[in-house]
């Protein structure tokens, strides 16, 4: 049967998205189409990335995860068609693939499959849904493109790390207006060493503890925790975080550490 999922920035308001679907279906009637999300930014690559990549490995292997963000006709820009960690990708290549993984791919090809030219503005509904469905169907890369060895790279910003401090900033904004910064779970407890922490972020505010979940603190309190992104969050328990707080996207948050006396 297969399954094909769609992470895009074509919301629901317009008919991009149903004909995308309806070419998908055209093309292989069986297929299983999950959305993802359509309500990405337009063009926001940092926002799609972070979706993609903590949502894909809950999916069965061999799953086809087609990525319609910033993927207009551009002459210098390539189509995609990747194998990693056992699922498919398909995309520009505009450096979203290099915000999603860790590792080099399996196998990456430039696409070769002919663009019609009345879809040159929406390759969406040709070249992608073409080659997804090539894959769903249990298709070779080879057999729709040429081996390529380089991905675009898009700079990723790390937290900068003391011996006593890890500076971060925000990097999405959920749907409950949690803030999920850059700091993971990893790093954060190679620093701590299990010592005493303070979180400071914008207008002054603090939290000193970390919480295993958001109803740990009485309702309209606020509070951080890693959640399943095993990022650092800073939210408030049935509260708008992001409102209250004045947190946005690319804000600075800074843990700090006590020394052990």
């Amino acid at each position: 049967m297969g399954i094909i999922t769609l992470t895009t920035d074509l919301g629901h308001k317009d008919f991009y998205q149903a004909a995308l679907k309806g070419s998908i279906l055209s093309l292989h009637p069986t297929v299983r189409i999950i959305d993802i999300s359509h309500d990405i930014a337009p063009f926001d690559l940092q926002q799609a990335a972070f979706i993609l990549k903590n949502s894909y490995p809950y999916f069965p292997k061999k799953t086809v995860h087609l990525i319609g963000i910033d993927s207009v006709y551009n002459e210098n820009t390539k189509y995609l068609a990747l194998k990693y960690n056992g699922y498919y990708f398909i995309g520009a290549d505009n450096g979203i693939f290099s915000l999603i993984f860790e590792n080099q791919p399996e196998e990456i090809v430039e696409l070769s499959i002919i663009q019609d030219l009345k879809f040159l503005h929406f390759p969406l509904t040709d070249i992608f849904a073409k080659a997804a469905c090539h894959l769903a169907k249990g298709g070779k890369l080879a057999e729709i493109g040429e081996p390529v060895t380089e991905l675009v790279q898009r700079r990723v910003f790390e937290p900068i790390v003391e011996p006593d401090a890890i500076q971060g900033s925000v990097i999405y904004i959920d749907s409950f207006q949690n803030v999920i910064t850059n700091i993971h779970k990893e790093l954060f407890t190679k620093i701590q060493k299990e010592r005493p922490f303070t979180l400071f972020f914008k207008r002054n505010e603090t939290i000193n503890q970390l919480s295993w979940h958001y109803n740990e603190v009485p309702e309209g309190e606020k509070l951080c925790l890693f959640g399943i992104s095993n990022y650092l969050e800073i939210a408030i328990n049935k509260g708008n975080a992001s409102g209250l707080l004045g947190l946005q996207t690319d804000n600075i948050v800074r843990i700090e550490f006590q020394n052990k006396k």
